[in-house]
């Protein structure tokens, strides 16, 4: 994370972002460095990292050229009409989701995802158990959606989508490992 953070730093000294994404990417490199110690003082899960954020945007090729030029972000599974993956973060391995990604996605007019802004947070816990995750979100008066992941996610990618109180999306996930209800079976 220091590195992170001096990079950030020297961007910032060299005129490269400005003040408010300076402040914005520390932030956002506070929230997924500080998360686990804060929910595991709450009862609720360990959360291990900031998974991604889930970003609609009205024209996703200049957004999407926006933060890989300021910030240096990786262009991923672009699919050159209305969507790709920025990822940012040590080099994923294999079978593992250890970088944070921002999905930007194009707006649709009356579509589910109708205006620009934060669709959701993802974020990843530890000793994914999918009955367990429902059953605490349910028990905190959520309504929990069971996702799984697609074809470019890391297999067994398993998720839950709910709305903060202020009625962001929220997303936890994790890997269902053998024995979880949510396994895919092979």
């Amino acid at each position: 994370m220091e590195a992170a953070i001096s990079q950030l730093v020297k961007r910032f000294e060299d005129g490269k972002v400005s003040r408010r994404q300076l402040i914005q990417g520390l932030a956002a490199l506070a929230v997924a460095g500080g998360g686990a110690s804060a929910s595991a003082q709450t009862g609720g899960f360990r959360t291990l990292n900031l998974d991604h954020v889930a970003y609609t945007t009205s024209d996703y090729r200049r957004i999407r050229d926006f933060y890989a030029g300021v910030l240096g972000l990786d262009v991923v599974n672009d699919n050159g009409k209305n969507n790709c993956e920025l990822h940012v973060g040590a080099q994923r391995g294999v079978g593992v989701r250890d970088r944070m990604m921002m999905s930007l996605t194009n707006a649709t007019p009356g579509g589910a995802r109708s205006t620009p802004g934060i669709d959701h947070l993802a974020w990843k816990i530890e000793n994914w158990d999918t009955d367990r995750v429902r059953a605490e979100l349910e028990r905190r008066g959520l309504k929990p959606r069971l996702a799984r992941g697609g074809a470019i996610d890391t297999p067994n990618y398993v998720s839950f989508n709910v709305q903060d109180p202020d009625g962001l999306g929220m997303q936890i996930s994790g890997i269902a490992q053998p024995g979880d209800s949510a396994l895919r079976q092979q």
